[in-house]
């Protein structure tokens, strides 16, 4: 008995949300949407037994964004169990490493079992990375409850949270519009937008409070500390217009004389998974750091806050932290934050609660830990780094996927499409499909990356990545209730797509 078949019985145990019995209209899938929204809301505002409230953790923004989870909650790893155990299994499905047919209804089952059991024990892994190991998520002590105990219990818990959120998930794809992990995404960052729109309006340097205080320069600061809300809606924009960006190539059906759709191409060809892999592997870069070097402590002697491996430092007779040469790994603090070697550089400029002015301030005057070079140039090399990972990601991605110019030549061919003006061959189609996919895929990633990481460094509200992926889940959620509506108005449509 193979792995697959002994996960697919263990999956069999779990619980299952069955389908409903009868198609749902629009109304029926809003409330249900609606549901697990609230729910959702819920689990991100409850803190687990053991923490006291929510860390602070300034270094992981991004991730809490884009797998809609907070720190300290019942959401500590959010969706991304989920996102990584999908991402796991299609790669290893797309390199031959497991059988499965992903268009056979049966492989197609087991492949969702047996992600649903590697999303648990990726959730549990996590959750002892943040409790145990980096200690980003802080166990206070209760009196009459052992220690140990006590944090094995707030990882039983962060799991449990993570396995309500998988059912959430399914119930939305049953019985909601579009699927969970792409609404919670979106929930996740809207709040994360909304909260700081209020911030920046009614925070201790908000608008308000800055206007209050009068003077001549009241107004031009105050018009300067709105910029991130600015930024994010020019981001938006952007978005928006590069969403509707497509190369349209005419084809043709075989059997249909004078019918010629077109095959739509769109600019972000393989959307914004590039940006969310290179994202995802800087902010493993920070907790690979954190695991290895451990976080800063306070030294009474020196009155400074050092490295927790100062005793390494101490045997070459060499100050790392105030020399700031750590060139191959870098050093950070109690939430996760980067502060010193090449890896710094590869970090965004995190706001760490400073106020829009400190914020660009810090990014255009000050200068980083490692030989005093500038911080502009440190957002240089983030924006870089994050545009080269996402191409390079991006064909990667582009070639497991199934979505290169000789797997989509294939798919063509095999539904009886061709391009017209050239004769019926696979070799043929993939030749003039290359010619598209190949640059759209390398400037559709670049461009993400760079958009991304410049959003990121404005400080736009929802950082960049989560704007890139609100908008591309809005739209598709928009275009499924056109679709909806079309199959209520038209019920033939329904009979005509086999659906029952």
């Amino acid at each position: 008995m193979g792995l697959i078949d002994i996960l697919h019985k263990i999956a069999g145990i779990l619980p299952v949300i069955k389908p409903p019995a009868k198609p749902l209209g629009t109304k029926e899938r809003l409330m249900w949407t609606g549901v697990a929204l609230v729910l959702y809301f819920l689990m991100y505002e409850t803190v687990v037994f053991g923490v006291v409230q929510a860390p602070s953790t300034g270094g992981f923004d991004f991730l809490q964004t884009i797998t809609a989870s907070k720190m300290g909650s019942l959401l500590t790893t959010g969706i991304g169990p989920i996102v990584l155990a999908s991402i796991f299994l299609q790669l290893f499905v797309g390199a031959g490493l497991l059988s499965l047919n992903l268009k056979d209804k049966a492989d197609k089952a087991k492949f969702l079992e047996v992600q649903k059991i590697l999303a648990i024990i990726l959730a549990f892994a996590e959750a002892l990375i943040f409790v145990v190991i980096t200690k980003i998520i802080p166990v206070i002590a209760i009196t009459g409850i052992d220690p140990t105990f006590l944090m094995a219990l707030v990882v039983f818990q962060i799991t449990i949270g993570s396995m309500f959120v998988l059912f959430l998930d399914e119930m939305v794809t049953k019985y909601g519009i579009g699927s969970g992990i792409s609404l919670f995404i979106a929930a996740g960052v809207s709040l994360s937008v909304f909260v700081g729109v209020v911030q920046l309006l009614f925070g201790s340097t908000g608008f308000v409070a800055i206007m209050s205080e009068g003077g001549g320069e009241a107004l031009p600061n105050a018009i300067l500390e709105m910029l991130p809300f600015g930024f994010t809606i020019l981001v938006f924009l952007a978005v928006v217009y590069a969403e509707a960006v497509k190369v349209e190539i005419p084809i043709a059906f075989e059997r249909v004389r004078g019918l010629v759709p077109k095959l739509p191409l769109k600019f972000f060809y393989v959307s914004n998974i590039p940006v969310i892999f290179a994202s995802a592997l800087i902010i493993n870069m920070q907790l690979f750091s954190a695991g290895l070097i451990g976080t800063q402590y306070w030294d009474k002697t020196t009155q400074e806050s050092m490295p927790a491996f100062k005793t390494l430092s101490d045997t070459f007779q060499y100050d790392f932290s105030r020399d700031g040469i750590l060139p191959l790994i870098g050093y950070t603090t109690i939430d996760g934050q980067l502060q010193d070697g090449l890896l710094y550089f590869f970090t965004p400029i995190s706001g760490l609660g400073r106020s829009t002015v400190d914020h660009y301030n810090f990014m255009f005057n000050q200068v980083t830990p490692i030989f005093h070079i500038p911080q502009w140039v440190h957002g240089i090399t983030y924006v870089l780094m994050l545009a080269a990972v996402s191409v390079m990601f991006g064909l990667f991605w582009v070639e497991t996927a199934n979505m290169d110019a000789k797997s989509v030549a294939n798919q063509l061919s095999e539904s009886g499409l061709q391009i017209p003006g050239f004769r019926r061959d696979p070799r043929m189609l993939e030749t003039i499909l290359n010619k598209h996919i190949f640059p759209l895929t390398v400037m559709g990633s670049l461009a993400v990356g760079v958009l991304a990481g410049l959003a990121d460094l404005t400080g736009a509200l929802g950082t960049g990545t989560g704007i890139l992926l609100t908008v591309g889940i809005l739209h598709r959620m928009y275009e499924q209730l056109e679709q909806m509506k079309a199959f209520e108005m038209y019920p033939s449509f329904t009979r005509m797509l086999g659906e029952q």
